[in-house]
């Protein structure tokens, strides 16, 4: 954690620390690592570090974090940090289920949503509510929890290149929806058949053929497409008054750079209005 208070520190308070769960088999697995109940775990991993993040900000409070799955009691005058001319780092969590959307409500700071829960009605009918049940149990010094559309976006300068960068992210979601554990928002829209359908090509190695199968309709429910000057107006249109951020990709090409900071500056006035 040493580390998050430094980039902290050297971004003048703009860093963020994002956390997020995985499925007990990559935990044991892949990582040998110990499995903890995902939200159960997060959320008092979220405690620990809030209680070392007071004992970084404040030397003189000792870190006395005890917990059902985590421990922090020793932290030696050597290994602080001390303290920073910044806020203490804000903890954003990656959440899909119901129990760590509610997580997020109680204890983070903010939510970055998965790219296949940020259909529209996704977020109104299902992330929302869910994070508001955690929201009824939250401490009343937390600030409410930023909401973070993490949307996949086909974007470029001219017609040709959306098209193409519309091509390659269909690959992106049809290989994502292919796993079942994302097929919350399909089975909310009724389109369940089309994870089937990608599932079945995976298991038949029948990788190349995944795209074709995701339809226009259901790209378009996951994905916005435009060139950078039309991403302002699209992106109001879609998440206006339901998300307080859009991520965006940093262009593969620098050239780019300059139009992509024009449309970053364009939806941030938008959104100030």
């Amino acid at each position: 954690m040493k580390v998050a208070w430094d980039l902290q520190r050297m971004s003048q308070g703009r860093f963020e620390l994002g956390l997020g769960t995985q499925i007990r088999q990559n935990i044991q697995d892949r990582y040998s690592a110990r499995w903890l109940p995902p939200a159960r775990g997060m959320k008092e991993y979220v405690g620990a570090l809030r209680a070392i993040f007071r004992s970084f900000r404040d030397p003189r409070e000792p870190l006395n974090f005890v917990g059902e799955h985590y421990r922090f009691t020793r932290l030696q005058p050597f290994f602080n940090p001390g303290p920073i001319a910044a806020p203490d780092v804000p903890i954003m969590l990656g959440a899909v289920g119901p129990m760590m959307l509610a997580a997020v409500g109680e204890v983070a700071d903010g939510l970055h949503t998965h790219p296949t829960n940020t259909s529209t009605r996704y977020l109104r009918e299902v992330i929302l509510p869910n994070v508001a049940v955690g929201i009824a149990k939250r401490d009343p010094a937390l600030a409410k929890p930023l909401i973070c559309a993490n949307e996949l976006v086909a974007t470029g300068s001219d017609t040709e290149t959306v098209a193409a960068e519309r091509e390659r992210l269909r690959g992106t979601l049809a290989f994502v929806f292919s796993t079942p554990a994302y097929w919350a928002s399909l089975d909310l829209l009724g389109w369940k058949a089309v994870g089937e359908q990608l599932l079945a090509l995976t298991r038949e190695g029948r990788w190349k053929d995944m795209p074709a199968a995701l339809p226009d309709h259901v790209l378009d429910e996951f994905l916005v497409s435009g060139r950078y000057e039309e991403l302002p107006g699209i992106l109001a249109s879609r998440f206006g008054g339901l998300v307080d951020r859009i991520t965006l990709t940093v262009p593969a090409d620098p050239t780019d750079d300059a139009a992509c900071a024009a449309a970053i500056a364009a939806i941030r006035e938008v959104k100030r209005r």
